[in-house]
């Protein structure tokens, strides 16, 4: 779980900064539940938050083929950090420059949601707070979440990470940073 830690950390501090972030690593891991971990950090400010890798990963060209491809890290994040006033934002690490302008459809139960892409640090958001909200609900209620997204190279990717365990963390993660 080091490469977990790694980029935990990274995509964290994105979370509070406009400015590019340097990869870190973070060894504080302070909890799991199944296939959800949790991590928290001090400092610069304090923040926390529940981390997940996919159980399956498809990648594959326009017409549906399987493709061979090299991705980094592919994780999805639920953060929080207090000093930011941000509380359970949710953020996709897709391991490859995503298409620009593209969007990531993230699938829970039959339901959709939207994430905004960056290219520029392979990351994919939720566009409000409210919609964080509406997402972290329905992965309290779903039992796998399924992302898809294309690359800058016109490959789609469809990841797909279990839920066993992401109450408990987000859950931890929050209250760790509360107050």
């Amino acid at each position: 779980m080091r490469f977990i830690a790694q980029f935990a950390l990274a995509a964290a501090m994105a979370v509070t900064s406009a400015a590019p972030v340097m990869a870190q690593s973070s060894t504080n891991q302070v909890g799991s539940n199944t296939d959800w971990y949790v991590y928290q950090e001090d400092t610069p400010s304090k923040t926390c938050w529940a981390v997940s890798v996919p159980k399956e990963t498809v990648n594959t060209d326009s017409s549906g083929r399987p493709k061979s491809v090299r991705r980094s890290d592919i994780l999805l994040f639920v953060t929080f950090a207090p000093g930011s006033a941000v509380a359970g934002q949710v953020s996709f690490l897709g391991g490859y420059p995503f298409e620009p302008g593209s969007d990531v459809t993230m699938n829970i139960g039959g339901q959709d949601f939207n994430l905004f892409t960056k290219s520029e640090d392979e990351t994919a958001w939720a566009v409000t707070a409210e919609e964080d909200a509406k997402i972290i609900a329905a992965m309290k209620r779903g039992a796998s979440a399924t992302l898809t997204g294309r690359s800058a190279r016109g490959t789609i990717t469809k990841d797909t990470f279990s839920l066993l365990g992401f109450t408990a963390s987000v859950e931890e993660a929050e209250k760790r940073c509360a107050g």
